[in-house]
């Protein structure tokens, strides 16, 4: 009798257990995720959120607002919820602001358990004040150092003092109503402190998927499969067409080796601001295909990779040309410095310095085993330090610390 009795007992803990996890899994907490940066707009942002959305959605209630550039993949994403803003007239540089809707934005605020935002733009920055107001939690991650990226970006030059002064002056504001602020780097975390943003900081690394931009073994097939003649030296970037990103040096370098040997091409992938696309399509040997979807296939083509921006935090596009094994030249900008070790697994040239770049290219040219070497590294770099799982996994247990 006593035997039966513990044997129900145990069943009835057993249905107990399984009553509160089906409860548990049943209510996930709603996360509200704030961005002035959304696909089909590639950037760094649309790029961290297309990789982090589906890995969170498995634990949080996620509703994302976002500017509307057009249609996504995430539009038919019943997983999600997508509250789209309209789209300014105007312009900053290649990007179109949202249009001021608080009201819209507040409702949502006031629904969610926690606020990710991902920017201080117009939705960004209406969300961290709407947050406040109703007394919930904000998690900002810091994808970009703002004075920098507005200011150069403007390309205002008699109002760039001014735009840069008023900026970090709003940027500090705002910063400082987050309960947390997520970094890519400690150099970042450092920065910020340094300018009085006070509240807590945490660094976590963005990821690459390792498995999608992977070294092709042979170099000349990869050419052949863009219609490329294998012959020629590759010369490559990918990224946004903007002018933070100083891709004149990036120019004035290619023709700079060009001079001394003719079989070389400049390979820019992206799209932009359109002066710098038409300077960029002058230039005999510049190829622009634009937004493409076979980004890993231009990466594995290339023989050298090239970073000129003057401002970055960590450079996304940067890791995944060393994922595929691209030896890198970069500036000293952001956690880019941090994360390349100089003869090792890239190099570094002189920021706005063409003569320097070109050096620097035309060096890696004629060391094949040192490039060689480099590339080998760099991938062993992606492949120990950034992960996607792995970032989602320590934004989750950061986002469960402060509820």
């Amino acid at each position: 009798m006593a035997r039966k009795i513990k044997k129900q007992n145990r069943k009835n803990k057993g249905q107990a257990s399984t009553v509160q996890e089906r409860e548990a899994a049943a209510y996930k907490k709603k996360l509200l995720i704030a961005t002035d940066n959304f696909l089909p707009r590639w950037d760094g942002i649309s790029r961290f959120l297309s990789e982090i959305i589906p890995r969170l959605k498995k634990k949080y209630e996620i509703t994302v607002i976002a500017p509307d550039f057009g249609p996504s993949y995430f539009d038919n994403d019943k997983s999600i919820r997508l509250i789209k803003i309209p789209i300014t007239r105007f312009r900053i540089g290649d990007f179109n602001p949202a249009k001021l809707d608080y009201r819209t934005i507040k409702r949502e605020v006031k629904k969610t358990d926690i606020v990710f935002s991902q920017t201080i733009g117009s939705i960004g920055f209406l969300t961290i004040i709407a947050a406040k107001r109703c007394r919930k939690i904000v998690l900002s991650y810091i994808h970009s150092i703002e004075w920098e990226l507005v200011t150069r970006a403007a390309g205002l030059i008699l109002l760039r003092k001014y735009v840069y002064y008023l900026t970090r002056f709003l940027v500090k504001k705002i910063y400082n109503k987050s309960n947390l602020l997520i970094v890519p780097s400690e150099n970042i975390a450092e920065m910020l402190t340094w300018q009085k943003i006070r509240s807590k900081k945490k660094v976590i690394h963005l990821g690459v998927d390792t498995k999608k931009f992977v070294p092709m073994g042979n170099k000349r097939a990869a050419k052949e499969k863009l219609g490329l003649d294998p012959d020629f030296f590759i010369i490559g970037h990918h990224g946004r067409l903007g002018r933070e990103k100083d891709l004149t040096t990036l120019l004035r370098a290619f023709i700079l080796v060009k001079k001394t040997h003719p079989k070389t091409l400049l390979i820019i992938v992206g799209e932009g601001v359109e002066s710098i696309k038409k300077k960029l399509a002058s230039v005999q040997g510049v190829l622009l295909p634009g937004k493409s979807d076979k980004v890993v296939t231009y990466l594995q083509a290339m023989d050298v990779y090239c970073l000129t921006s003057l401002t970055e935090t960590t450079s996304l596009t940067t890791l995944e040309a060393m994922s595929c094994g691209i030896p890198v030249i970069a500036t000293k900008v952001g956690f880019v410095k941090d994360y390349i070790k100089p003869g090792i697994n890239g190099l570094f040239f002189k920021e706005r310095n063409s003569y320097d770049l070109a050096k620097q290219i035309l060096f890696l040219r004629k060391q094949e085993v040192l490039k060689r070497k480099i590339s080998l590294e760099a991938r062993k770099t992606i492949e120990k330090e950034f992960s996607w799982d792995k970032t989602a996994k320590e934004i989750e247990e950061t986002i469960e610390g402060v509820i």
